[in-house]
C-alpha cells in the first residue's frame, strides 16, 4: 500500500512516521510513504502554490495548477484515488479507513489557508475527508491521521489481525474494558469473571460491557447500527440495572 501526501510543509512529517506499527510497516515493506513538497511543482520561479482569492476577501487559496500538476505526476493511472482533507469533507470513520485500505495508492492533499481552488474540487480529487467538526492549521494532522488508521488494516502492519477486528467502532460498538495484573490495585480489583476460566461467560461479560460503554458514552452509534435479538436483551438488563441504581 502507496501513500502520497502533497503538503507546503512536507517537514512536519520528517519524524512523526519514525516510530512504533509505522516504522516497522515501512521497514518490513508493507507501506511506502511519500511526501511531496507542492512548491515543487509550481510553475514560476517564486515558486508560488497560493494566491488571492478573485471577489475580494481574507486569507489565500492555493492554486490549482501545482496541485493538477502535482497530481499528473505522481498518480499511478487514472483509477487511482485522490482525497482532499477538509474540514467540509466525509467524516473519517472506522469504515472509511477500511474502505480506503482496499486501494494499491492513496494521495492525501493537505488544505491550507482558506482552502483550495474549487476546480481541484469538481476535476481533480475524488472526495474530501475531515476527521472532524473543527477546523486545524492545516491538513498535515488530519492526514497521520489517515495514514495511520488506514495501515492497521494492512495484513501484517498489526502483529494479530484478530486486534483490529476488535477495535473500537471495529462493530459499531466501543470496545469492553481492559485489565492486567495486578489483580488488586490500591484496593481496585479486577472483576472475578476474568478468572473463572468459562470463556462463554467472559465473552457474555466483555459483550455486555461493550454495549454498556457504547451507550453511556455513544448513544448515537446504538441508534445507527441495527441490534441483534440476543444484544437488545443485553441492553435492556443494563437500562434496568442502570434505572435500579
Amino acid at each position: 500500500m502507496r501513500f502520497d501526501i502533497i503538503t507546503i510543509f512536507p517537514e512536519i512529517f520528517g519524524s512523526v512516521f519514525s516510530a512504533g506499527i509505522i516504522k516497522k510497516a515501512l521497514e518490513r515493506d508493507l507501506v511506502e510513504i511519500h511526501v511531496h513538497n507542492l512548491r515543487d511543482y509550481a510553475l514560476d520561479k517564486h515558486r508560488q502554490v497560493d494566491d488571492r482569492p478573485y471577489g475580494g476577501g481574507e486569507g489565500m487559496v492555493l492554486k490549482p495548477e501545482p496541485l493538477f500538476t502535482a497530481v499528473e505526476n505522481i498518480r499511478a493511472d487514472e483509477k487511482q484515488p485522490v482525497y482532499l482533507l477538509s474540514p467540509q469533507g466525509r467524516r473519517f470513520d472506522y469504515r472509511l479507513g477500511e474502505e480506503l485500505a482496499g486501494q494499491s495508492q492513496i494521495i492525501l492533499i493537505c488544505g491550507r489557508y482558506e482552502g483550495v481552488d474549487e476546480r481541484v474540487i469538481e476535476y481533480l480529487i475524488t472526495e474530501e475527508i475531515s476527521v472532524g467538526d473543527f477546523v486545524l492549521t492545516g491538513g498535515e494532522s488530519a492526514a497521520i491521521v489517515v495514514v495511520e488508521a488506514v495501515s492497521r488494516f494492512v495484513p501484517g502492519v498489526v502483529g494479530k489481525m484478530d486486534s483490529v477486528r476488535h477495535d473500537s467502532f471495529a462493530e459499531g460498538l466501543l470496545d469492553f474494558p481492559h485489565y492486567t495484573r495486578p489483580r488488586v490495585f490500591k484496593g481496585m480489583r479486577v472483576p472475578g469473571v476474568l478468572f473463572s476460566g468459562d470463556h462463554e461467560k467472559i465473552a457474555h461479560w466483555r459483550r455486555k460491557r461493550s454495549i454498556e460503554k457504547t451507550w453511556l458514552r455513544r448513544q448515537d452509534m446504538l441508534e445507527r447500527r441495527e441490534l441483534s435479538l440476543e444484544d437488545k436483551k443485553i441492553l435492556e438488563e443494563i437500562q434496568r440495572e442502570r434505572k435500579g441504581r
